[in-house]
């Protein structure tokens, strides 16, 4: 028996490359076969699986052909590029005269169309690059194309899934996945905490998600999925941007994991990079939120979909703005031709991921809670001396949040938010960005909930919740680790990886985050561009005013909206 146990082995050993490809073969065509049948039964209900099977297949073929035939293509697309190379003096003004004019018709036709509130988001996009540019650590020295075409990427992400129903569709039908999908933490919260673990809300049933989330993208690191995922996005943004490997591929990375552990990715490369590399990996994490921390503002209410594209569209203005507050003035030695390597992971199997995924949470999950703890208590210590200063000369409201209103309210004002709401969100930026984000959305959260409840939107002269336009700009403004509290946090991680730029890292942080608050405005502006008008009065206020009142009201489209809500 040991004797044709070692044949056996010795036979597998030799034939391993053959052995490998049948079994794949068969798993395959299973597999296939289970999607023809599922789709043959329901194709409706199987739609979901049929579309990421087709795009799944078309990477494997792309990866494939590349690998294959990289030369052939190469040598196929040779005589576009050059082309493009020779002529690209005129091509160039003629791109940008078409760009242009299609900016300019687009604005005439929308605002004919929705309102004059886009041209505002469109004015505050302006300020924002502008104000960047004058304080450019090296004006004279700006590369436009980052700029300009990181914008345009982010406007034609937002025009995909803000304008168009199939985009909007999906990244919706996304939102609501991973809504299900994080459902599943109740069941270990509910094991451990017991039944009335919600009777705790935050710490049983929002931090949880944070340890769940935390194991899946251990899980799906160590099978090198976030490796392959985060690859092709950040070539995407190479392409297009002009931008370097290691700056790309931590931007990429930042969209999906947290500030500190995406430049593990390009860990062996941080020691080598340009100071204004440096500078863009550092805005990267500020300009972004991380997915750990992106189920628990789900959880608060706040609209996952709307997170999700907040996310995506930050990655690339995050690159544009990097590039104008501190141009590139050396040369980089990692590009596209030395080839990037990146960091796999070193547990050995998929249970040692998880576990230490899980493992790996106990730190993030203690920092969210007594940073909290902290934060609030500290807020209610200088709100009450705020007030007590405010009393002393007749206005006792004074508080951090009226503080930070009247700072930052021409900010949110020129994201496109109405003026009635400027001051409510720019007490939310206030909050995000001197304590963090944390209180921010949960600030955000409250607003929301006061709207779908319904009821009036001043108590006391108090405002009690915002248009919808307001709360989805704001969204956007929010998703960023940009704050002080951050501030530090990169500062540390950054010099552990790389001790050797320890002096460039502390001297460049400031800026960076400076960078990354900006890169979440123009988010945020973009937003306030594209999104279309919405039933922006609560329908049992609106329906109680029509039923109440003796003439039809004149718009009755917001009434039709309200009776399918209420029937759906």
């Amino acid at each position: 028996l040991e004797q044709k146990y070692d044949k056996l082995c010795e036979f597998c050993k030799k034939h391993k490359p053959k052995l490998c490809c049948v079994i794949y073969g068969i798993l395959i065509t299973a597999y296939l076969v289970a999607v023809t049948a599922a789709c043959s039964l329901n194709f409706q209900r199987a739609l979901p699986l049929f579309i990421i099977t087709v795009l799944v297949t078309l990477f494997v073929c792309w990866d494939f052909l590349t690998a294959k035939y990289k030369d052939r293509i190469a040598a196929f697309f040779s005589p576009g590029e050059t082309y493009l190379e020779k002529h690209w003096f005129w091509l160039k003004w003629v791109l940008w005269t078409v760009v242009i004019l299609a900016v300019i018709c687009w604005l005439i036709f929308d605002t004919a169309k929705l309102g004059s509130r886009q041209l505002i988001s469109f004015s505050g996009l302006v300020l924002y690059v502008f104000l960047t540019f004058i304080f450019s650590k090296h004006p004279t020295n700006v590369a436009w194309r980052p700029v300009f075409s990181g914008i345009g990427m982010q406007f034609i992400l937002g025009l995909l899934i803000l304008r168009t129903k199939v985009g909007f569709d999906a990244f919706n039908w996304l939102g609501i996945q991973i809504q299900t999908f994080l459902e599943y933490s109740d069941t270990g919260a509910k094991f451990v905490f017991g039944d009335k673990y919600t009777d705790h809300f935050f710490a049983f049933k929002v931090l949880p998600l944070v340890v769940f989330f935390s194991t899946v993208m251990s899980m799906l690191y160590h099978l090198g999925f976030m490796q392959w995922l985060t690859g092709k996005v950040g070539w995407v943004m190479q392409i297009f941007m002009g931008t370097t490997p290691v700056e790309s591929l931590v931007a990429a990375g930042n969209i999906f994991v947290g500030m500190t552990e995406s430049p593990l990715l390009v860990r062996p490369y941080l020691p080598y990079i340009t100071k204004s590399e440096l500078h863009a990996v550092m805005t990267a994490g500020f300009a972004t939120i991380a997915g750990s921390v992106l189920g628990a503002y789900i959880s608060f209410g706040v609209s996952a979909s709307h997170l999700l594209t907040a996310s995506v569209m930050s990655a690339p203005a995050s690159l544009a703005m990097s590039k104008l507050f501190w141009p590139e003035t050396e040369t980089p030695t990692i590009t596209l031709a030395n080839g990037l390597q990146m960091a796999k992971s070193e547990s050995k199997n998929l249970l040692e991921a998880a576990s230490q995924g899980a493992s790996a949470s106990i730190q993030l999950v203690a920092n969210i809670a007594v940073n909290l703890i902290s934060f609030l208590s500290l807020l209610a210590f200088l709100d009450s001396v705020l007030s007590w200063m405010g009393n002393l000369f007749d206005y006792p409201q004074l508080s951090f949040e009226n503080i930070c209103a009247y700072v930052f309210m021409p900010f949110s004002f020129m994201m496109g938010v109405d003026w009635e709401d400027s001051f409510t969100v720019g007490g939310l930026l206030g909050y995000k960005t001197f304590f963090n984000e944390f209180l921010a959305y949960e600030r955000l959260s409250e607003l929301i909930h006061n709207r779908e409840k319904g009821g009036s939107m001043y108590v006391n002269g108090v405002k009690q919740y915002m248009t919808v336009r307001s709360e989805i700009i704001a969204t956007y403004a929010l998703c960023g680790f940009a704050n002080f509290g951050s501030l530090g946090l990169v500062i540390g991680g950054l010099t552990c990886i790389a001790p050797s730029r320890k002096k460039e890292i502390a001297g460049g942080a400031f800026r960076a985050m400076i960078a990354g608050t900006v890169a979440c405005f123009m988010t945020a502006c973009v937003a306030g561009m594209l999104t279309a008008p919405a039933l922006e009065v609560p329908c049992q206020v609106l329906l109680e005013n029509a039923f109440n009142s003796t003439d039809f009201p004149a718009n009755s489209t917001q009434l039709v909206e309200c009776c399918q809500q209420f029937f759906s």
